[in-house]
């Protein structure tokens, strides 16, 4: 259970919070790239750690973030003309570049300097393993991107997908930390049927619903290993990584990798970045149209947006038939299986009314470090893992072992842990 101080210490992230702070001391993705697709195309309205913000690509394809308001009255830049390696506000033609200068200002005398004195607010970007990174801290302290195995790897053999979610940066990723919900959640009664067969790979996790945690801090964050019996053929292990600030990465089969970036859009909502890769090998059309309509064969999105199609107000598609006869949640897909649980909650769900036990290890330990850099950083003290993006290159693994020891696995795979370094290009 935590203290009121500390939910909201741990919830908020506009700007002036102390976990605010701390998000904006890392790259965080901010966009996809078919979201600006072309020079001068349409501009883009978005909103990250509670700034509204709109990005555009110029006329030389560079892309750039900056504050929705104009400096001049407040007009959206939203509605600017995207022209000349600019964004033009059509209130009274200000015309701001990637950086945030002023370089046009045609309501005012040509002989006027006032232009020059001028600024938005700009954020810098890069692209980057699929996405359009921004960086929202300060500039002297501007970090390293992450060196995550799949920004490295061919765009064919990565898929990405983007989310929104109607919670909490927080509880939507405790979500992906908490080995234990898998159990019941995701638990399918006709295991051969399992329509996700290439992330739960062992039946331990439909017989065993307690599983032992043990959890490792890192430079990183923490890698956390889930015990789960075999009988006399040993024990299961499900090590999850968790990458600050944001991250998940979990096992697949045969190569596979999967997991999620939250990225907070404010306290209440956040965006959620699905990737998946394989190490190995592109992937085909159609796993990739797996990764686009799920088990059910159906669209996941509203079409045009980012939106899912299951939502409260649908109660996510629940089949209480289903729920009766084919699995326990009565919900088709995985993903939507947990977008249902954490949004259930509430937009930030009330901490001081949890009862935790020792499943909860992870969620526990991802609150604990949050807070104690987002402390730490008041305190003046920066965020390591920021400026040593070589931290990032880790694996999770699912292994079946007679090692009842999470030290003693690790040590046995501790290379296969640990992601090769790939040339960025």
């Amino acid at each position: 259970m935590l203290s009121r101080a500390d939910c909201d210490l741990l919830t908020q992230v506009g700007p002036g919070t102390p976990m605010g702070a701390l998000f904006r001391r890392f790259w965080l993705p901010a966009l996809l790239p078919a979201e600006l697709p072309a020079p001068d195309c349409p501009p883009v309205r978005l909103r990250l750690l509670g700034e509204d913000l709109v990005a555009f690509r110029d006329s030389s394809g560079r892309v750039a973030l900056i504050a929705e308001s104009c400096p001049h009255r407040g007009a959206s830049t939203f509605f600017g003309r995207n022209e000349e390696d600019g964004l033009r506000c059509v209130y009274h033609g200000w015309k701001f570049d990637v950086t945030g200068a002023c370089a046009d200002m045609p309501n005012e005398p040509a002989e006027s300097n006032f232009k020059h004195k001028i600024r938005a607010v700009a954020y810098p970007t890069r692209e980057y393993g699929g996405l359009i990174w921004v960086y929202m801290g300060p500039v002297e302290l501007t970090p390293e991107l992450p060196q995550l195995e799949w920004a490295l790897l061919p765009d064919d053999q990565r898929y990405i997908r983007k989310i929104f979610f109607d919670s909490n940066f927080a509880q939507a990723q405790e979500g992906e930390i908490d080995n234990a919900h898998t159990s019941f959640l995701h638990r399918w009664f006709d295991t051969a049927n399992l329509p996700n067969q290439r992330s739960f790979l062992s039946p331990a996790l439909w017989n065993d619903g307690a599983p032992r945690l043990t959890v490792h801090e890192t430079d990183y964050g923490f890698t956390y290993g889930a015990r789960r019996g075999l009988g006399d053929q040993g024990y299961h292990w499900r090590v999850t990584q968790w990458l600050l600030p944001n991250y998940s990465l979990l096992p697949g089969r045969d190569g596979l990798y999967f997991g999620h970036v939250w990225v907070p859009i404010d306290d209440e909502h956040t965006w959620n970045y699905y990737y998946s890769y394989n190490v190995r090998r592109s992937f085909t059309p159609d796993e990739v149209a797996y990764f686009e309509s799920g088990a059910t064969g159906k669209p996941r999105m509203v079409a045009g947006t980012f939106m899912p199609v299951a939502t409260k107000h649908n109660d996510y598609t629940i089949d209480r038939e289903m729920q009766r006869t084919t699995n326990y949640s009565g919900i088709w897909s995985s993903g939507e299986q947990d977008l249902a649980v954490m949004q259930s909650m509430g937009p930030v769900y009330d901490r001081t009314r949890e009862h935790l036990g020792t499943s909860d290890a992870a969620v526990i330990r991802s609150r604990t470090i949050l807070l104690r850099l987002a402390k730490q950083l008041q305190a003046g003290h920066e965020p390591f893992a920021a400026h040593h993006g070589e931290l990032y290159r880790v694996r999770p693994l699912d292994k079946e072992s007679p090692h009842t020891d999470f030290g003693a696995l690790m040590d046995e795979y501790r290379t296969e842990a640990m992601a090769p370094q790939r040339p960025s290009g």
